[in-house]
């Protein structure tokens, strides 16, 4: 039941970083009947272009091998020895090419699914390979009923065309007994042929099936659900809560900066108690004045505070003010536009004969 509700819970697609997590981890969607083709063409292969040679090479060699018992010599252990080796070089030949070629099919089936990545969570020991209660839930499990059954059906469908393919093969048989030994490898290298043909395309037809419901399962097992995919989210973009304090953080840094850098302005424009721009001016250092610090209402009133204690003087100009606001960056110098107007205020502080920090004019 819980498998089942599981599941069921399991109605979103996988997302990218999974599918990526999944593929990293070698768990990749992976067909078992497509080996299982390449083995029957590379078979197939073979018996079309390599079997008769092969046979009749073989037939030969045994014949001749047989016939002349008595000429070979067998009288220590390295005579046998070098018998055996003779014939199993000629075995050897005969079948070495089939079995190079179900090599090259069965890695060529492999490859061609997915490409070949050496993860070493899939070599690691793990206890629950060699669990007798997992390998038993495998085996005798809703899976492996199902692939019992599968293998049942393939097996029952290759035969069943089998036979209908074999039906004229007794005759040809029977009539190629009475032939040369050589027509008659032809006639079974036929049988075996057409034989080899009906049962690689049943399985191929098994084969492009099993390959899209391995793809097909594979989604489905990745399947997330909706809090899975909250989560990986949160994950990947951090937590709203978490990031939003951070930027709490980052402001209180920034604005606790900014209040401690009022001290070194030259003036501060403001109007009575929405805005608040601070500026430095060093003739010899600043080809403009740079804003030290901006505020509205409380920090505003916090600039203003802190520039009288610190008699730095306070113009009142509420348009210039708001308008400068809007526009100016703190740490950088004001736009052009309002060179002018602040040159004036800053001649006004110099005006009076006074260093920029020893008085404080509050109205203008």
């Amino acid at each position: 039941m819980s498998e089942g509700a599981d599941k069921e819970s399991k109605t979103e697609e996988a997302t990218e970083k999974k599918i990526r997590d999944s593929i990293d981890k070698g768990q990749l969607p992976f067909s078992k009947e497509l080996p299982v083709f390449a083995s029957f063409l590379a078979i197939l292969a073979f018996t079309i272009f390599f079997a008769q040679d092969s046979a009749i090479r073989l037939g030969n060699f045994l014949s001749i091998f047989l016939e002349r018992a008595d000429g070979w010599k067998l009288e220590t252990q390295a005579d046998a020895i070098a018998i055996y080796e003779l014939v199993f070089i000629e075995i050897g030949r005969a079948v070495g090419v089939v079995m190079l070629l179900l090599v090259v099919a069965g890695i060529a089936a492999s490859v061609l699914q997915n490409v070949p990545r050496f993860v070493l969570d899939r070599v690691q020991p793990k206890l629950s390979r060699i669990s007798l209660k997992q390998g038993w839930s495998r085996i005798f499990g809703a899976k492996g009923m199902v692939e019992f059954a599968k293998s049942l059906g393939k097996l029952l469908v290759a035969g069943g065309f089998l036979v209908l393919a074999m039906r004229e093969a007794e005759t040809r048989l029977l009539a190629g007994m009475i032939t040369n030994p050589v027509e008659f490898t032809s006639i079974i290298r036929d049988i075996a042929v057409e034989s080899l043909v009906v049962v690689t395309l049943v399985v191929a037809v098994i084969a492009v099936a099993d390959l899209f419901w391995s793809r097909h399962q594979w989604r489905q097992d990745l399947r997330m659900t909706r809090q899975e995919v909250k989560d990986e989210f949160k994950q990947s973009e951090g937590d709203p809560i978490v990031k939003a304090r951070l930027r709490s953080l980052a402001r209180d840094r920034a604005r606790q900066r900014m209040i401690s850098a009022v001290p070194q302005a030259t003036l501060v424009i403001a109007n009575p108690t929405h805005f608040a721009i601070a500026m430095r001016y060093r003739r010899d250092e600043d080809a403009a004045p740079v804003v030290v610090a901006k505020g509205q209402d409380l920090i505003a009133l916090k600039i203003k505070e802190i520039a009288i204690e610190h008699n730095i003087p306070v113009f009142e100009e509420p348009a210039l003010a708001r308008s400068m606001y809007k526009q100016v960056s703190v740490d950088n110098l004001i736009p052009s536009q309002f060179y002018k107007a602040v040159a004036e205020l800053i001649r006004r502080i110099y005006r009076t004969g006074e260093r920029p920090h020893s008085a404080g004019i509050h109205h203008e």
